[in-house]
């Protein structure tokens, strides 16, 4: 079950790449090594691993001509971002060229009327909010950090909103992508529905760039809601709060977001933010649509929380509020960093069916706790989906295996569950034996489709497949 593998460069092959590349882009292409080390640099617990070399593209035909020249010289290829993908995706495993796709940030085209919109790969979510937001819309997908809309796309992302409007692949509607001969085919297009052939969209959002480079992305976007108010609520106990979220997924209440964070990751986020909410388990709650519509979920969601040890709900109306609570939110990762400064983050995640939530979550935390590692519990809940930051001495061997381990447990426990080993960070470098328990065989047909695609295996080599060399 191994991917088509790189084959060994001999030591002139390396210089022959970079100089056609050099001899075409000029100085849009870098060798320096502050250059190559920002872009081998990653957030969480994986190894440094720089590209030979960084391209600034600008353009689908600057990335198809890099694809050609990268080709002729079997010289990988590895997309690149924002860098904020977990799974080590943006990492050059295999060396060859860190394929920097951010300075194609153009929205191409909006259209406000058919409610979908075409942009560059680089722009971010937070960029293409700011350019359709006088027209009344807005792009619901929210994974916490600023991403390329073309990164979320090779990871398939989700995050505080999924509950409501789902995960990249319910608001993608076509790509256009560079394969790795060279060719540039488009997928999907504008209309809602299709049965025509294959449904390469969906093939593409989640293959991390190993099938080949999107370079434009034709989204959906929605109408923004006439009102949306937030609100915070702590518990008594954890195994209230995701009672709470359990039942409120099965009543079908329509709320926008349903966030969970546990005791230890409201005390980092009141240390790290200046804050003062209760250190509690805690949920962070949106609701949108017209007042009485409102009114009547909070009341609703209300009475679950008292139900299950729920206090009283803090409110944010005003868009600043809710504005500032998210932002908070979208900080956990760095407040829960401040709790063992000098430590880095093995940051790792599952879903499971929401009816086992409560046994998941209950059950992890207290795996961390008797680990003796340091550990928040966070995520969106109402999808099933949490996360767990594990705080780790990287050059103490005992706890780096301490939080391997708590990983490991933590996957197959999701896995027993009928869930899956990631929800939304994606395989990468980091749980590509995990892939093969909850898929078996059926690895081995995304692998036959990753060598038809990418027979040379130049398309970022390495990830979410064991490879050979």
């Amino acid at each position: 079950m191994t991917a088509p593998s790189v084959n060994s460069r001999q030591s002139d092959q390396v210089p022959d790449a970079i100089a056609e590349l050099g001899a075409r882009f000029g100085a849009a292409l870098s060798t320096a090594e502050a250059v190559r080390r920002n872009h081998a640099t990653v957030e969480g617990f994986h190894p440094f691993l720089p590209a030979d070399a960084v391209l600034m593209a600008r353009s689908t035909e600057d990335v198809v001509e890099a694809v050609q020249i990268c080709a002729r010289h079997g010289f990988p290829v590895v997309p690149y971002g924002a860098g904020s993908s977990i799974e080590g995706q943006v990492l050059a495993s295999k060396g060859g060229l860190s394929l920097d796709l951010s300075e194609m940030n153009q929205v191409l085209e909006i259209n406000a009327g058919d409610l979908d919109c075409r942009v560059q790969a680089g722009v971010t979510r937070k960029q293409l909010n700011a350019a359709i937001r006088d027209q009344g819309l807005f792009f619901p997908v929210d994974p916490g950090a600023d991403a390329t809309i073309g990164g979320m796309v090779a990871t398939n992302a989700s995050g505080t909103t999924t509950m409501r409007y789902g995960g990249m692949r319910a608001n993608v509607l076509g790509l256009t992508v560079v394969m790795a001969d060279g060719r540039v085919i488009r997928t999907g297009g504008r209309a809602r529905k299709s049965s025509a052939g294959y449904d390469l969209t969906n093939l593409f959002i989640g293959s991390e760039g190993t099938l080949g480079v999107v370079t434009e992305i034709q989204v959906q976007v929605h109408g923004i809601p006439e009102e949306t108010i937030a609100a915070v609520c702590a518990f008594e106990t954890l195994e209230g709060a995701v009672n709470t979220v359990i039942e409120a997924v099965q009543y079908g209440l329509p709320l926008a977001r349903m966030e969970l964070l546990d005791e230890l990751s409201m005390a980092a986020f009141n240390a790290y933010g200046q804050s003062d909410y209760a250190v509690a388990p805690t949920l962070f709650l949106e609701f949108q649509g017209q007042g009485v519509a409102i009114d009547e979920q909070a009341q609703i969601v209300a009475e679950l929380c008292a139900g299950n040890g729920g206090g009283e709900f803090r409110w944010a109306r005003a868009q600043e509020e809710r504005d500032a609570l998210w932002d908070a939110r979208h900080k956990a990762y760095f407040a829960a960093l401040a709790l063992a400064p000098g430590k880095v983050a093995l940051v790792t995640d599952v879903c499971v069916p929401v009816s086992r939530l409560a046994q998941a979550i209950l059950e992890t935390r207290q795996d961390i706790d008797a680990s003796g590692v340091t550990g928040p519990i966070l995520g969106h809940v109402a999808d099933g989906n949490f996360h767990c930051i594990l705080l780790v001495d990287r050059d103490d061997p005992n706890e780096v295996a301490a939080a391997k381990g708590l990983s490991n447990r933590m996957v197959s426990r999701g896995l027993d569950m009928g869930g899956t080993c990631t929800g939304e960070h994606g395989i990468g470098l980091g749980k590509q034996q995990h892939l093969l328990r909850q898929h078996g065989e059926a690895v081995d047909v995304m692998v036959d489709i990753k060598r038809a695609l990418d027979p040379a295996g130049l398309m970022n080599p390495g990830k979410i497949f064991a490879s050979d060399t």
